[in-house]
């Protein structure tokens, strides 16, 4: 790819065990101190999130991203492999769309998957264009989110795995504990409250511009055999903008 694109929309250059008798065990202790809470509304987020987003760094690895996780085609058909050279010629016209505030994101394609249990997943697949400008958004948010998540919370943030969450639990059961409890939020995304979910993000976003675009990836619809339908409620799971989603739920340090 030979040009990007600056904040201000102009195209540049790219190139370049124990025994005995049980005794009491405890946590470890890790990080306990308070942070901020999303339940408080601290003031701190720029109003300049907007620029952030579109800044040229930004995009390089938010496309880059789009081309290695690769994946199934949108509702328009355009593949992974035609995303850059569609930037390449319409990018001003798409970033003017976004500063006016008439970019409409694409209705997310329905598709079902079989669960390991029996059953169904639905899973909606954006068009790539949308797969494109939400991993941007979502990487210019997460620093704003990320520190208020509990140090035990290992799901969709980064730096952090499975793998850790296992890790974890082996200290666990090396330091006497036998206890495990199983908890599943059945339909959780599918279900997720718009209006509570924006009234969350609002206190620590603060750019309306970005808050206007996140509220319009929750209502861009899904299309299902070809019928396009309302979404009121949930949004896609483990898409690019899961993290503040998880804030309807998952508990932060307080």
């Amino acid at each position: 790819m030979s040009s990007a694109w600056d904040e201000r929309g102009k195209q540049t250059s790219l190139d370049k065990g124990t025994t005995g008798q049980k005794q009491e065990v405890k946590l470890a202790v890790t990080d306990q101190r308070a942070e901020p809470s999303p339940m408080r509304d601290e003031g701190k987020a720029s109003a300049g999130m907007w620029e952030q987003v579109w800044e040229r760094e930004n995009l390089l690895t938010a496309l880059e991203r789009v081309e290695r996780n690769g994946g199934a085609p949108g509702i328009d058909g355009m593949r992974v492999e035609e995303l850059r050279p569609y930037l390449r010629e319409h990018w001003l016209e798409l970033r003017e769309a976004l500063d006016q505030q008439s970019y409409k994101p694409s209705p997310v394609r329905r598709v079902e998957i079989p669960k390991p249990d029996g059953g169904e997943r639905e899973l909606g697949i954006p068009s790539v264009v949308d797969r494109f400008l939400q991993p941007a958004m979502a990487q210019a948010l997460t620093p704003l989110f990320e520190p208020l998540f509990s140090s035990h919370s290992y799901g969709f943030r980064p730096r952090r795995s499975a793998h850790d969450a296992v890790r974890q639990a082996q200290e666990y059961v090396q330091a006497g504990y036998e206890w495990v409890v199983d908890i599943d939020l059945e339909k959780f995304f599918d279900r997720v409250n718009h209006d509570m979910l924006m009234a969350r993000v609002v206190r620590v976003v603060k750019d309306k511009r970005v808050l206007k675009l996140i509220r319009a990836y929750l209502n861009s619809g899904v299309m299902v055999n070809g019928v396009v339908l309302d979404t009121e409620e949930g949004t896609p799971q483990g898409g690019p903008l899961t993290l503040p989603t998880m804030l309807q739920t998952i508990p932060v340090r307080a």
